[in-house]
């Protein structure tokens, strides 16, 4: 009788224990890994990320994101193409420069800042306040092919003799090289950054940006993912990221500060006012700009799309085709285009429902 009496508790414990509990309404949605490889340590750029996540935008898409700082610049791409990433923040002529050496299943999916920031930096004492003044100067640069590129274009375009030119390969040294007197002036340094900081230094800095001086605009800074990793799963943790980045850039906008915060909270050495300074100046560039209707795609009846109806993080086509083709007359680019686009925007909030005229 014992056996059974203790056999009958047993199969009621078990009962109870197969028994789900009624949902209650306030349970946290589950929380999928993502991992976002940044192009460089935290800063300004990356503000409206870490505002996302401090303000809990990633947690309430369901993703627990990670943002994680590269062990060196050049590394990005390669660690998100081993698949050590879901997402890698990289630049756009790096991301045509790694398909052009055969890695094309890797894509933009989104610009995170729609303007170059790379700039021609000069010191007063360089004596350079417009390109036709370097001639004769010494210009540091950081070794990049393409950077030489964007030199050799300023010169042609404002009509100085390039051997009259003296490039100075300094590594990241930059700004050191200009205050050193080592060099009249550098190419790479980003406005929005060294040159805020030269500016807040009182060193009164002459700031020229590419794409007033001549070398074709594009995103300074993308999005890039895998397109292996883009099935259905892979696509709905992309648009929730990008749909929850993007509110982060708009809580950004209307309170910079936050992004301050946020980015003294991930790195407590960054100075407070240069930051600051860094966000206020880059606000623009984080949002779209509409073309004029002469400079977009290809002629088509479909009536041009007013700037607010773009999405955050869109990528005009015809900004990229334009820049593709210069750095393949550059001969950056050596192997024939791919027939797969090195860039969509169809994971970006509102978009991919369906074929956006936009993109022709």
């Amino acid at each position: 009788m014992k056996r059974v009496l203790l056999l009958a508790a047993l199969v009621a414990m078990v009962a109870g224990c197969g028994e789900k509990a009624e949902p209650t309404g306030s349970e946290a949605p589950r929380q999928e890994p993502f991992t976002v490889m940044l192009d460089y340590v935290p800063n300004a750029d990356h503000a409206g990320l870490y505002a996302a996540m401090d303000a809990g935008l990633y947690r309430q898409a369901g993703l627990d994101v990670k943002l994680v700082a590269p062990p060196d610049p050049a590394a990005p791409l390669r660690l998100l193409a081993a698949g050590k990433a879901d997402l890698a923040i990289s630049y756009t002529p790096e991301l045509l420069l790694a398909r052009d050496n055969g890695e094309e299943r890797i894509v933009s999916v989104g610009a995170l800042v729609q303007k170059p920031l790379t700039s021609l930096i000069a010191l007063p004492a360089g004596g350079v306040k417009t390109p036709k003044d370097l001639a004769g100067k010494r210009v540091a640069t950081s070794g990049i092919p393409y950077q030489s590129a964007y030199l050799k274009t300023i010169l042609q375009k404002a009509g100085v003799d390039p051997t009259s030119v003296k490039e100075t390969n300094v590594g990241f040294n930059l700004t050191q090289a200009m205050l050193s007197k080592k060099a009249d002036a550098t190419l790479g340094s980003f406005w929005n950054y060294e040159g805020v900081d030269l500016q807040q230094r009182g060193e009164n800095p002459t700031i020229l940006r590419m794409e007033d001086i001549g070398v074709p605009t594009y995103n300074e800074l993308i999005f890039v993912a895998r397109r292996q990793d883009l099935d259905e799963a892979g696509s709905s943790r992309l648009r929730r990221f990008l749909s929850a980045t993007a509110a982060g850039h708009r809580l950004l906008q209307k309170n910079p500060q936050a992004g301050v915060d946020a980015l003294l909270k991930a790195d407590k050495g960054l100075e407070p006012k240069l930051q600051a300074a860094a966000i206020k100046a880059t606000l623009p560039v984080f949002f779209p700009e509409a073309q004029a209707p002469e400079d977009r795609a290809a002629p088509t009846t479909v009536a041009p799309v007013p700037v607010k109806d773009l999405p955050w993080g869109w990528q005009e086509p015809i900004v990229w085709a334009t820049y593709e083709r210069w750095m393949r007359a550059e001969g950056l680019l050596t192997r024939p285009p791919s027939e797969a686009s090195p860039l969509t925007n169809e994971f970006l909030p509102g978009e991919g429902l369906g074929e956006s005229s936009r993109d022709r």
